[in-house]
């Protein structure tokens, strides 16, 4: 029983362990993205973001006198989902701040690798969204020339957040929505490169699509029947369809969504592990999401949701469980 159980938690420690390489690896076409919107910097940011998440793993080894595992890529995987969250004129002191935040109060603080409940990458920008929200909140437009040390002076805006907030619809065509043309984090922007790397991830079983496509239905299902747009609500539902629609796609499209469902929600540890909770809590991440978005202060509500509904994943994993034991059926662990 002792080996059986020793060569599960070697399998669970092998599928996390390449889960965590291939978002690292599946971060680079959006890097490519990122630096043809923006020029270099955004690969500048990127590489500090690495560097520090992996000083940082040196650190608390030395500190705990363990030795270093250079296999475990979780932390620079960390730092990479928290430099895309930031916009390409960010600070370096502001990125590396949320990186550390991310590194040693989201994942060492309980207790390091695998035993954190919340998203280390989420709790890392969290802190930084709410410590300086006007480095992190607002946005250069794409092809703008961006210094790669000083970006203090290029011209950053919230222009897609405040539109939606105050009941418009966004003036962008589909085709700048899909690509990424538009002021936004550096690399949440480009949906159909996001697709691609999600479609890869689901491919090789890193990642399942209950989660997020739980979490896509629901916040699609909330922004087509409470549209945020002005006079929506009060026009009758033939004439307001294709309105609707429209803010479905401009609600899914923004605010680091799709990103989130793809990079952030099926994290091995802090996501529900059963399919039953696995929906259940894509579910209501994605109702917490929507209501950040439509009450509260910060476009990227979806980190905010998502700590949110992490402090009782591991609650939806232990009350699946003894429901299974009660009706007597097999344990259905994804």
């Amino acid at each position: 029983m002792d080996e059986t159980l020793i060569r599960a938690q070697q399998r669970e420690l092998t599928r996390t362990g390449r889960y965590y390489r291939h978002v690292c690896w599946m971060v680079v076409p959006l890097l490519c993205m990122s630096c043809y919107f923006y020029g270099l910097r955004p690969l500048l940011l990127c590489g500090a973001a690495v560097i520090a998440g992996n000083l940082c793993d040196r650190l608390v080894s030395l500190l705990r006198r363990r030795v270093y595992q250079s296999n475990d890529l979780s932390s620079e995987s960390f730092a990479l989902l928290i430099a895309l969250l930031m916009p390409a004129t960010v600070d370096w002191y502001v990125l590396i701040a949320a990186v550390l935040a991310g590194v040693f109060i989201g994942k060492e603080v309980f207790g390091g690798y695998g035993s954190y409940p919340f998203h280390p990458a989420a709790v890392g920008y969290v802190i930084a969204a709410v410590s300086w929200p006007e480095q992190v909140f607002q946005y250069p437009q794409p092809y703008t020339a961006i210094p790669l040390w000083d970006a203090s002076a290029v011209p950053v805006s919230d222009t897609i957040s405040r539109t939606l907030r105050s009941g418009g619809i966004l003036n962008l065509s589909p085709i700048s929505l899909v690509l990424g043309e538009y002021a936004a984090p550096m690399g949440t922007g480009a949906a159909l490169v996001i697709l691609a790397c999600g479609l890869f991830l689901w491919y090789q079983k890193d990642t399942r699509l209950s989660a997020a496509v739980s979490f896509l239905v629901t916040s699609a299902l909330i922004a087509f029947l409470f549209p945020r747009q002005v006079g929506l609500l009060d026009t009758s539902f033939a004439a307001s369809l294709l309105p609707r629609l429209q803010c479905v796609r401009d609600e899914l499209l923004t605010g680091a969504m799709l990103f989130s469902a793809v990079f952030l929600l099926n994290e091995p540890y802090t996501c529900a592990h059963h399919r039953i909770g696995r929906i259940l809590y894509g579910v209501l991440v994605g109702a917490a999401t929507m209501g950040f978005r439509y009450f509260g202060v910060y476009d990227t509500g979806v980190c905010f949701a998502l700590l949110t509904v992490n402090s009782i994943s591991g609650w939806l994993d232990r009350t699946e469980t003894r429901l299974y034991r009660l009706l007597g059926w097999k344990e259905d662990a994804e």
